[in-house]
């Protein structure tokens, strides 16, 4: 997890606050820009500095070394709320994975396809974005990588709903475990584009029900990420969230302030352009890495 390899980074922030003598007024300005900084938003900021103020009140510490810990704690708490656990049990598991173009859906969907193979499931990929031959194209090539099965258009144009439908028939009479199906990024109109994972979704869950519903956000682009997926949001039945390219932000804050405005888990993180750079989040995890 990369988080901190950009010019500025919070843990680094951090280390700079606690070189300090001790803990006094000026510390927690600069506390709270640190948090601004790392684009956790003016919520998260408020209601993290507020923990921490609390904590180090508690036990009486006026050494600023004791707040690094404190601050991990209490980032930690904060994404510990929300439970990252991908719901599979069902036979098969239908994941659809939805989001703008251009933020990493193809390359995260090869990715997981390899992460849940390597955890040894049986997979087939939906190649239902059939309004871009580019898409299909580069998903079979993600999906000879993950070393899995895809399901492509018969035609171009195809509809999606069709594609979606042959590759759980499929999963059905061959017994595969999980279907991940992937959706179109772009459609003209918000209304569209939910009328089409709307029809995607009644059709399939005549054979099997969805199992995940998992929105694919650009971690680079921060809140703008949020604002682009609102329909998504709004309108699909999210149940998850992936972050793609974290190893291209410094300001890792950007996580905590995904889930408290959309109230839905992060429950996948994709760094770098191998096949295996997958992992499911951990929020422990995740903010030993912020903090460290």
């Amino acid at each position: 997890m990369a988080w901190g390899n950009g010019k500025w980074s919070l843990s680094k922030a951090i280390k700079g606050l606690v070189s300090r003598a001790e803990i006094d007024d000026q510390t927690w300005e600069d506390l709270e820009d640190t948090f601004l900084s790392a684009d956790f938003g003016p919520a998260v900021t408020e209601s993290l500095l507020a923990s921490v103020r609390a904590e180090v009140e508690r036990i009486g510490t006026t050494n600023p070394e004791d707040v690094r810990g404190i601050v991990a704690d209490a980032v930690e708490e904060k994404l510990a709320a929300y439970d990252p656990t991908l719901h599979l049990s069902e036979r098969p598991a239908v994941v659809l994975v939805v989001g703008v173009n251009g933020v990493g859906k193809t390359t995260t969907i090869g990715k997981f396809a390899k992460f849940l193979s390597n955890a040894g499931r049986s997979v087939v990929i939906a190649a239902a974005d059939t309004f871009r031959a580019a898409a299909v194209e580069q998903l079979t090539t993600w999906a000879n990588r993950a070393g899995v099965e895809i399901v492509s258009p018969d035609r171009d144009g195809q509809d999606p709903a069709s594609v979606a439908y042959q590759a759980v028939e499929k999963a059905v009479a061959e017994g595969i475990e999980i279907v991940i199906i992937d959706t179109a990024g772009r459609l003209h109109t918000k209304s569209g584009l939910m009328d089409e994972l709307g029809k995607i979704r009644r059709v399939v869950e005549k054979i099997a029900p969805i199992s995940e519903v998992l929105l694919v956000l650009d971690a680079t682009t921060g809140q703008n990420g949020v604002l682009q997926a609102q329909a998504f949001l709004e309108h699909a039945g999210v149940t998850g969230l992936v972050l793609t390219k974290t190893e291209g932000s410094a300001k890792g804050g950007f996580v905590m302030s995904v889930q408290e405005l959309t109230g839905i888990p992060i429950k996948l993180l994709g760094s770098g352009e191998g096949i295996d750079d997958m992992t499911g989040f951990s929020a422990a995890g995740f903010a030993r890495a912020l903090t460290d």
